[in-house]
């Protein structure tokens, strides 16, 4: 069944989350636009805990692309062994280094395609890069998100392509910027893939999930 767009309980809903937390925050510890971009690589298939418990030792030391290859993927390897799909990981942090130094300057782009260019990075990470250190209203769907979108209505579509469509599509202007912070925090820690916490969810009225937990 489709369900019609109610874009005022839409917009009840980003009202409820920006007054429970005006400046929502990503998790994943950064102290500039290249260590984020390394980050937010290295989280796929692994938790922000994961990934900020590694690289509390890495970032020290390597915190621009040049003090990366300076490091090497072997030295890197040791440092992010704890997060899956390490190797892989590494080869892809040092051929982005690379091309930043080599290309850029240095310099981590603030472009999605030339973001998306970069080894290791794909649509999604360029979208958390682009909203969580410049500021633009672009939404990095992930599981969390794609989950909270389609049960609550807010954003269906069936892959994340059209969820993130249907964000910019519905989801008021005025809350595009912290969209999908809010969101990706809601997932994380209430509207959980097993057992909903919808007795504790601030919008439980509002919600169109048809198994809320009594």
């Amino acid at each position: 069944m489709i369900r019609q767009l109610d874009y005022h309980k839409i917009h009840e809903i980003f009202t409820r989350f920006e007054a429970a937390e005006a400046e929502p925050k990503g998790e994943l510890d950064h102290v500039n636009a290249y260590t984020l971009v390394v980050a937010v690589a290295l989280s796929a298939q692994a938790t922000d805990a994961g990934v900020n418990k590694a690289t509390a030792a890495l970032f020290p030391i390597a915190d621009t692309p040049q003090k990366m290859l300076d490091l090497g993927e072997e030295a890197l390897i040791e440092h992010i062994k704890t997060i899956g799909l390490f190797r892989n990981k590494a080869k892809n942090v040092i051929k982005m280094s690379r091309i930043l130094v080599e290309e850029y300057g240095g310099v981590v782009p603030s472009s999605r395609a030339a973001l998306e260019s970069l080894p290791g990075v794909g649509r999604k990470t360029a979208n958390v890069v682009l909203n969580m250190w410049w500021g633009m209203p672009a939404q990095a769907v992930d599981t969390h998100i794609f989950r909270f979108g389609n049960r609550s209505g807010v954003a269906v579509g069936k892959d994340v392509v059209a969820v993130e469509r249907a964000i910019e599509d519905n989801i008021p202007a005025e809350f595009q910027r912290h969209a999908h912070h809010w969101m990706i925090l809601h997932g994380r820690y209430t509207c959980v893939a097993r057992k909903p916490k919808c007795a504790a969810c601030l919008i439980r009225d509002l919600c169109d999930f048809e198994e809320k937990n009594l």
